[in-house]
């Protein structure tokens, strides 16, 4: 057989399958737009979530503490990864590769620590610091 001729056999089938998902894509946008009703009311362009008409700017500025939290989860999601890589592997690497894992796994308990205390995990104003200040405004209230 000649491999240009083997390679066109091959190719058959997925040049099928993409002609059969165009062609019902085509046939499903085709039936939607016949089908479909046409309506223009005032409320048709209006955006609708939940049955809760829309009040105000979508578009609002969240806390930088949000930001670290989602960079904290992808660190720590990356960093199960390659625990978990490890762990298949666990084997084949041998004590070497625990040797390793573990450095890595003391590494990130000493950045947990560091993150920790320089406050990089606190999110919101502690109770101590808002008795702290409620006790300021009624010191400054009766004096």
């Amino acid at each position: 057989m000649q491999p240009s001729t083997e390679h066109s056999s091959l190719l058959w089938p997925l040049l099928l399958y993409a002609g059969a998902v165009v062609l019902l894509v085509g046939i499903m946008v085709g039936l939607s737009y016949i089908l479909g009703q046409r309506h223009k009311e005032a409320e048709t362009d209006e955006p609708f979530e939940s049955g809760i008409k829309t009040t105000g700017d979508a578009r609002i500025r969240f806390p930088v503490h949000f930001y670290i939290v989602a960079m904290f989860f992808v660190i720590f999601d990356l960093e199960a990864v390659f625990i978990v890589a490890w762990a298949i592997s666990f084997k084949d690497l041998g004590w070497t590769g625990y040797w390793g894992v573990l450095v890595f796994i003391f590494i990130l308990v000493a950045v947990l620590v560091y993150e920790w205390k320089i406050g990089a995990l606190d999110f919101g104003p502690s109770g101590k610091k808002i008795l702290k200040a409620m006790k300021n405004n009624k010191t400054q209230i009766i004096k």
